[in-house]
């Protein structure tokens, strides 16, 4: 499996796991960005928010990946996905990772959302 790949099972692992997921993957502290907020998080604080099995239905699709030196990696994707009883949720998500002692840790994370199905009809 390549290093793209990798890195998008832990991804799919963070939109469908709890706080277990997000201690493994996510570097000490982590730069989010989302809609409603933004800023350095440490690991524990955003695990803590995690609930289980959160979303329904995952489905991402590669828009970009970037290997700038051989310890950062950036993604970003289309994500999809059904949370709960909820309305579909689509957003364009990006990722930045960094190699530590041999694993790769999430640093940075951000969501755009882009509107329900609904919305584009």
């Amino acid at each position: 499996m390549n290093l793209q790949d990798n890195l998008l099972a832990m991804e799919r692992k963070l939109w469908s796991g709890g706080k277990a997921a997000y201690e493994r993957t996510l570097d000490d502290d982590c730069l989010i960005a989302f809609t409603q907020m933004a800023g350095v998080s440490s690991r524990d604080s955003i695990a803590e928010q995690a609930d289980e099995n959160r979303w329904q239905g995952l489905d991402i699709e590669v828009e970009g990946f970037l290997q700038p030196t051989d310890d950062v990696a950036l993604l970003t994707y289309h994500a999809s996905a059904v949370r709960g009883d909820a309305e579909p949720y689509e957003a364009r998500v990006s990722s930045g990772y960094v190699k530590r002692g041999g694993d790769w840790k999430m640093m940075f994370h951000q969501q755009t959302p882009l509107g329900s199905a609904k919305e584009k009809s």
